[in-house]
């Protein structure tokens, strides 16, 4: 049963990842990383093909050796996000509250990323 959980929250963030991909606002990497958290203890055959998957495997691989992020790659995760977010809340002009959840995500986005430790090249 517990399998079958992780199978699913795996599957659910890793479906979360890829709309991360295209929707500005919902972030993509740790979606993935707790994807590939998931289906290594649920499913090793869907954690390896995470791993040796074109775009999610050399992120995945770096974050399994490494457990941080180099300084570069937090401010194109932040600096991308802050692009893609404040076109969005141009794009919601007029409409406050959807501006300001916009705002409250990207803010909160950009904690996670943030907290995460940062290594030398």
């Amino acid at each position: 049963m517990v399998r079958g959980l992780l199978w699913a929250a795996g599957s659910l963030a890793l479906l979360l990842g890829l709309i991360g991909i295209v929707l500005p606002g919902l972030p993509t990497t740790p979606f993935i990383l707790l994807a590939a958290a998931c289906y290594a203890k649920a499913s090793p055959r869907l954690h390896r093909w995470l791993l040796n998957h074109r775009l999610t495997g050399p992120m995945l691989r770096d974050w399994e050796t490494h457990r941080s992020l180099t300084r570069r790659n937090k401010i194109v995760a932040v600096v991308s996000m802050a692009v893609m977010v404040s076109v969005s809340i141009w794009s919601f002009r007029g409409r406050v509250a959807v501006q300001l959840v916009l705002l409250a995500t990207a803010a909160i986005g950009a904690w996670v990323v943030l907290r995460i430790p940062t290594r030398k090249r």
